[in-house]
């Protein structure tokens, strides 16, 4: 299974690509988690929107930009210091999805399964998709069962038989052993 990633809903129009990590230094640079290793869209001079654990959300724009081994380190407009560094930690950038290269055969962003249907391939409806999670050796889909249940299910064949995102179903083979 490939996909693009965002690791949380913002809505249809906005993905999120990465979230704040930790401060990197004293002088208000960031350290992002890219929930893409793969994506170009933050560059210098790029306006994003970056949203709080509280769920405010404000426009700023990245000042500076590079790359590090596992994510971006990115200085903020109006961010100078340690301690206004350590202010926004958590906090989620979000871009505008037509800033996305559409993905391609296979590939889907997270932001299109939240919500989706899951159902087993003989059509038995198991719940819906809550969100993607992404650990460190493989992306499950947590699902929330019709009786209230959580499973997280691998994203991998041998549990997904098909990620449907026109008619927004997640096709399992199997829940056995979840």
């Amino acid at each position: 299974m490939t996909r693009r990633v965002s690791e949380t809903k913002a809505d249809k129009d906005q993905v999120t690509v990465a979230e704040v990590a930790r401060p990197h230094g004293g002088r208000g640079e960031l350290r992002l988690k890219l929930f893409n290793p793969d994506t170009e869209v933050l560059t210098k001079g790029r306006r994003v929107l970056l949203r709080a654990p509280d769920g405010q959300s404000r426009r700023v724009l990245l000042t500076a930009v590079r790359p590090i081994e596992g994510g971006l380190l990115v200085r903020i407009e109006g961010v100078e210091t340690r301690d206004a560094a350590e202010a926004i930690r958590g906090s989620q950038i979000v871009v505008d999805r037509d800033e996305l290269p559409e993905p391609e055969e296979g590939e889907f962003y997270a932001v299109d399964v939240e919500g989706a249907r899951a159902e087993l391939v003989s059509g038995d409806v198991i719940g819906s998709v809550e969100r993607l999670v992404s650990y460190p050796t493989c992306d499950v889909l947590l699902v929330t069962t019709n009786d209230g249940a959580r499973l997280e299910v691998p994203l991998t064949d041998a549990f997904v038989e098909e990620v449907d995102v026109e008619a927004h179903v997640v096709r399992l083979k199997t829940i056995e052993g979840l």
